[in-house]
């Protein structure tokens, strides 16, 4: 059974889950109605606890006594199906919370999804509902199926197949394609433990449903379909909760090309279209993707097993060379290695391998097996024995007058060996694929998709060593003092590559405190001194009101300088003009200042000036942007990428769920594309990974902390070297915290 929840709520959602009882509100003796079908089910599906029907037009249907109304049930049900018009929904609630029911699944359309006016019915619904203290799964789904306490309460096709239940648990947004997918589950011998429509998600959404069933000792795999999200915060939760339990969370969401990047002042902002920061997320926490429903269904197979891989060593058997190129090929594009085999094994391969034959990684056993069987079990066991290879792929096609006998061989290698390997069997008789997928071996009908489903495993694997940062409710507040004390009086900032002693997101407490006078675009002399203050590395800054000030400052850093206008209404200096690079000498220095102030009040005559920021020069192998925003589903995200003023065009990007740790951050920076650059090409020098891994990090700590102020961080370029890296500009804004 599910751990004991805590929460009232927790215990609602437990009632609804795994009910005692059952009232049906609008029930029909007509059971090919939709209000109808529930009651058929769950009668028969077999359930064992209390069945209440009610519908006044009835005495009784099928046998079971029919009750006139809500209010006249015997006992409070603890989950009621409501299968009435929506005009109809809201006192029905009303009465359910009299009665004391705890929770409410509803069928009926014709609320959020239809506009207003139904809008406005869901709400009124949902207000009921919560001032009885009632949950509601819906509306505008068709419920729910818990096959392991038989407890059928919905109208679903799906209900009406055999109830094979088993170790998925399957929660979906969509009603009609969530069926599709559990009807496919199905015909692969996938049994659904759980499968739930959540539809409108008035009350209960995607992972707070998920978070209930994936407690349930008996669910081994949790797999979702999502069209949206609302809280990216419960569904980290979610990952994270899965990854304590060590259960593989699986997702498909459509919208993978959805155009939703806001305009914003920052190049974060711009490049965070709203997937591609999901993929992101759901990578970080250990979230497998699945592109599509097939694909769900395969990493499903090949994941619902009880053995898992230790690594992504993938050894490959196969009957024809083209098929083992092929497979080995696409493994090296999904991040599995096909590791050469040791001596030893090939040694032992070749004792049973024919002339013709290969023995080394993939092995080409030839059609020589049918002749000689022992050819193919003593190969697979050989190469699945090999320390280098941590899951197996055997490819044959047809073989329809031994399917039989490859069965049994089949089994028989499994016995013997305690690694997960899969088979491929392309136009594979239909009665030895169900016998192989009984014995728990998975069948795949094409390369690809075998490897794609070994892939999963060691994508599951490589996720349960991952070690994140404190999450909502964890992180431990953080003290400081004030920005003046980090060095804004004085322009001062960390310039070295080592990043300053100061833990990661130190003085957020302090910025936090800081932001209510700095709303809007901040300073760059308070911006820099923030982040530096939290052991950002930023170079210098000194704001210059006048030109004596700059040749001032200029004398100060003893070398060339950067001159920057300093406007509260101007986020992209360059866009008009206000950069000048590499002066040296006081009389460029005021000639810079004048020519920027004037060129400045031409090109954006309504802008402020405050002055002229002077920065000095600071070079680097590689320009990056580093940035964070604060996204509506997810909360604040970081951003790197490479380009500087080219990263729009580039859209070289990786994201990260704030905060997390440089181990996160260089599994980042391994995402770019262009990453290669970081460790130099064609003789230019590289970075040092690691520092900069490092800068991420506290950059992501310091965000998380100023999440309920910050709107926009963009640090760009940030200079990379072997020397260290620095932020060289930087724009942030602040907005009033909630």
């Amino acid at each position: 059974m599910p751990t004991p929840p805590r929460s009232g709520r927790e215990q609602a959602i437990a009632r609804l889950l795994s009910p005692r009882s059952i009232a049906i509100a609008g029930a029909s003796a007509d059971f090919s109605k939709i209000n109808g079908r529930p009651l058929k089910h769950l009668l028969d599906k077999g359930f064992a606890g209390r069945l209440l029907p009610v519908n006044p037009k009835y005495r009784d249907i099928a046998g079971v006594a029919c009750h006139a109304s809500i209010d006249a049930l015997p006992e409070a049900p603890d989950l009621a199906v409501v299968a009435v018009p929506a005009r109809e929904v809201p006192a029905c609630i009303e009465a359910l919370g009299r009665r004391g029911a705890r929770a409410a699944v509803v069928f009926s359309s014709g609320f959020g999804e239809t506009g207003d006016a139904g809008r406005e019915l869901e709400q009124r619904t949902l207000a009921l509902a919560r001032a009885a203290g009632l949950v509601l799964c819906g509306p505008n789904c068709l419920g729910f199926v818990n096959a392991f306490d038989k407890v059928w309460a919905t109208f679903s096709q799906y209900a009406d197949g055999p109830p094979a239940e088993g170790p998925v648990a399957f929660v979906t947004q969509s009603g009609a394609f969530g069926t599709a997918i559990a009807a496919l589950a199905r015909a692969r011998g996938l049994g659904l433990g759980y499968f739930v429509n959540t539809g409108n998600e008035a009350d209960l959404e995607f992972s707070e449903v998920m978070s209930a069933v994936v407690e349930d000792p008996r669910v081994r795999v949790a797999a979702g379909y999502l069209e949206g999200l609302r809280d990216g915060v419960a569904l980290v939760r979610l990952a994270r909760r899965c990854h304590a339990l060590g259960k593989p969370l699986v997702l498909t969401k459509v919208g993978r090309r959805a155009a939703g990047a806001r305009a914003a002042a920052s190049h974060t902002g711009a490049l965070a279209v709203e997937d591609a920061v999901f993929d992101a997320v759901i990578r970080q926490y250990g979230v497998l993707r699945a592109r599509n429903e097939e694909q769900m269904i395969d990493m499903l197979e090949a994941l619902s097993g009880e053995r898992r891989a230790r690594g992504n060593g993938l050894g490959i058997v196969t009957q024809s060379g083209g098929a083992g190129v092929m497979m080995a090929d696409r493994a090296e594009e999904v991040g599995l290695a096909v590791p050469v085999l040791s001596a030893a094994t090939q040694a032992r391969i070749a004792r049973v391998m024919p002339a013709f034959g290969a023995a080394g990684n993939p092995v080409d056993v030839t059609g020589q097996f049918l002749a000689t069987p022992e050819l193919l079990s003593e190969s697979v066991v050989a190469l699945l024995d090999d320390p280098a290879i941590d899951a197996g792929i055997v490819w044959l096609q047809l073989m329809a007058a031994h399917a039989q006998r490859l069965v049994r061989l089949f089994v028989e290698i499994r016995g013997r060996t305690s690694k997960p390997f899969v088979v491929c069997w392309v136009a594979a008789p239909s009665d030895a694929v169900s016998a192989l997928r009984e014995s728990g071996i998975p069948v795949f009908p094409a390369g690809e998709r075998a490897v794609e489903a070994v892939a999963a495993l060691a994508d599951f694997e490589r996720s349960t060593r991952l070690r994140f940062e404190p999450g909502d409710g964890e992180r431990a507040r953080i003290d400081g003092g004030s920005a003046t004390e980090s060095g804004a009086s004085n322009g001062s900032g960390a310039s070295n590559g080592s990043g300053a002693s100061t833990a990661p997101g130190a003085s957020a407490g302090r910025g936090h405190a800081r932001a209510a006078s700095l709303e809007g675009l901040v300073p760059t002399v308070d911006a820099v001194a923030m982040l530096a203050a939290a052991g950002v590395p930023m170079a210098p800054v000194v704001l210059a009101r006048d030109e004596d000030a700059a040749v001032t400052a200029w004398r100060g850093f003893g070398g060339p300088v950067a001159l920057k206008i300093e406007s509260p209404d101007l986020t992209h200096k360059t866009d008009v003009g206000g950069v000048a690079l590499g002066i040296d000498g006081e009389s460029a220095v005021r000639g810079a200042y004048r020519a920027l102030v004037r060129g400045v009040g031409q090109a954006a005559p309504a802008a402020r000036i405050a002055g002229v920021i002077v920065q000095p020069m600071a070079c680097g192998a590689v320009e990056l942007v580093v940035g964070a925003r604060r996204d509506p589903a997810f909360g604040v995200v970081v951003m790197v990428g490479l380009g500087g003023v080219l990263v729009e065009a580039l859209r070289d990007v990786a994201f990260g769920h704030a905060p997390f740790s440089p181990d996160e951050a260089a599994r980042m920076l391994g995402r770019l594309r262009a990453g290669a650059l970081l460790d130099g090409v064609r003789g230019r020098p590289g970075t040092d990974r690691a520092v900069l891994a490092r800068l991420l990090s506290r950059v992501s700590h310091w965000a998380a902390a100023m999440s309920p102020v910050l709107e926009e961080l963009d640090l760009n370029p940030v200079l990379a070297g072997p020397d260290g890296v620095i932020g060289v500009d930087c724009v942030m804004i602040l907005t009033k915290g909630t």
